[in-house]
Formats: structure tokens, C-alpha cells, sequence
């Protein structure tokens, strides 16, 4: 059965919050450092925080955090600034929440496939069943504020970006992008 990504999001979020986790040394530890920071262009994850397990295992200097996955076990590396931050833990309290400015998060590896959500409501109880299930390849994520989504595209086969959880306070442009590779 597919793990509900908000159970997966609340947990990774009481992992950060108490700094809880399985333990990591040298080798692997260090792989899921590199695994973290190639959320993000290499200029920002170099100088990111990066969290594991919810402990910091490297201090950044850029404002960045990044995690070798979004919710534990998915192998999604993610990296997000502040406001982000913010959001992502409103989404896991089930809090309002209200863009007062621009957020970017980072998702260039994509989502491994089978991990996708509904494009509608971050809380469905089986994404996969969601009439708009949603996998993603590489992108970026853009929070704004709620009047500068007015006429985008809630369409995720349009090729373009399109607003993910549109009618939630979790709201964000989704955009694709080509890796290139």
C-alpha cells in the first residue's frame, strides 16, 4: 500500500524537531551529505545546512537546509530556504499558513517513481487512488503570495509550471525542469 506522504512529511518533521533518527557514520554519512546537496544547484547545496535523521551534520552558511529525503525512506533530496521551512512544518501541524513573500525549494533529483501525491490535497489518505495523482520528475518549487497564483495552470501534464494544492494555504507553482541529462 502507498505510505501517506503527509505521515511521511509529520514524521520527518518530529525527526528534525527532536533530533531522533537512525545513526550514520563516515562513509554512508557522507554519501547522504552528497546525496542532500544534489537537491540544489551545486552552488547552493555546498554552502547548505545539512540535516540527517534530524541532526545537523554540517553547518551551512547560505540560509539553505537540505535533507537526503523529503519523508523517510523516499530517497527525494530536498532543499529549501526559510520560508519553506515554514511552510513544510505548517503542513505537517495541519497550521495555516500565509506567503508574505517568494520561497524556493529544490528538488532536481525528482521523486522516486511510485512516491507521487495528489496534485489537490496534500492530505489525501491514498495518493495513488487521487483522480490527480501527480509524479515528478526534476524541479523547483515557488511559494508565493496566494494573489500571484490567480490564472496558472492546476494542470501537471501541461509541460509547464502549474500550482500544486491550490485551494490549501500550501499552495506553490511547481515548475519542471530539464536536467539535461
Amino acid at each position: 500500500m502507498h505510505k501517506n506522504i503527509i505521515s511521511k512529511l509529520v514524521l520527518s518533521l518530529a525527526l528534525i524537531a527532536t533530533g531522533m533518527g537512525i545513526s550514520v557514520a563516515g562513509d554512508v554519512e557522507e554519501k547522504l551529505i552528497a546525496h542532500a546537496r544534489s537537491a540544489a544547484p551545486a552552488a547552493i547545496g555546498a554552502g547548505a545546512t545539512i540535516v540527517i535523521n534530524g541532526k545537523v551534520v554540517a553547518e551551512g552558511t547560505n540560509g539553505w537546509t537540505c535533507l537526503p529525503e523529503v519523508m523517510p525512506g523516499d530517497r527525494a533530496p530536498v532543499c529549501i530556504d526559510a520560508v519553506w521551512g515554514e511552510m513544510m512544518g505548517a503542513l505537517g501541524a495541519k497550521a495555516a499558513f500565509s506567503a508574505n513573500g517568494v520561497g524556493i525549494s529544490y528538488m532536481l533529483m525528482g521523486e522516486p517513481q511510485g512516491s507521487g501525491v495528489s496534485n489537490s490535497d496534500p492530505y489525501h489518505p491514498n495518493p495513488s487512488e487521487a483522480d490527480d495523482y501527480t509524479e515528478t520528475g526534476p524541479h523547483l518549487m515557488l511559494i508565493v503570495p496566494r494573489e500571484l497564483l490567480e490564472g496558472m495552470s492546476d494542470d501537471p501534464s501541461s509541460g509547464g509550471p502549474y500550482v500544486m494544492w491550490g485551494d490549501t494555504d500550501y499552495a506553490h507553482i511547481m515548475v519542471p525542469v530539464d536536467r539535461g541529462e
